[in-house]
């Protein structure tokens, strides 16, 4: 199983078209939004032919982001406890906690609490994949800002279940 994962997508629409392309491309079963769309209009692009997940990010103040995100796909709030693949030979089903990243206290506490395969965040707008324990911290990215550490692109990544560890992740540097 295929999963896409975005991140902080703040209203552009070029860099959400740009992410849905390559999932699409590479032929995603679902995606995973760690939150910052901001405004309903650009969660719509989204609404393509893959299973989508979303969580709330700190500047997701317009409250149609929810019932919008559900029109098509699930909606989870502050986080979200996820699992993918089926265990049929193609890869072992994954356990993923997902979570906006505001708090590093809070994903740090999901990375080591060893619950979970995977961990997705965003919020810090810089790409990253870590193996901590048993587990694997994995941010997208999202669109460059002015703060340091942030990336110079827009970054997006993909979850191969097939594979294990950090080598399961791939991140995409996109025009948006």
């Amino acid at each position: 199983m295929l999963i896409g994962i975005v991140s902080d997508t703040h209203d552009d629409l070029a860099a959400v078209e740009a992410a849905v392309s390559l999932f699409e491309r590479e032929g995603v079963d679902a995606v995973v939004h760690c939150g910052d769309f901001v405004a309903p209009f650009s969660v719509t692009p989204f609404d393509a032919d893959f299973a989508f997940h979303a969580v709330r990010g700190n500047n997701d103040g317009e409250w149609a982001v929810e019932s919008t995100v559900d029109s098509f796909g699930t909606y989870h709030g502050e986080a979200a406890a996820l699992s993918f693949g089926d265990g049929d030979g193609a890869g072992d089903a994954v356990d993923v906690a997902v979570t906006h990243g505001t708090s590093a206290v809070l994903v740090d506490a999901l990375v080591d609490c060893g619950d979970y395969d995977y961990v997705f965040h965003g919020h810090t707008h810089a790409h990253g994949v870590e193996a901590r324990g048993g587990t694997v911290r994995v941010n997208p990215g999202g669109l460059p800002i002015p703060v340091d550490g942030a990336d110079d692109a827009f970054r997006v990544a993909t979850l191969d279940t097939a594979a294990s560890g950090v080598d399961a992740v791939t991140h995409y540097a996109l025009d948006g």
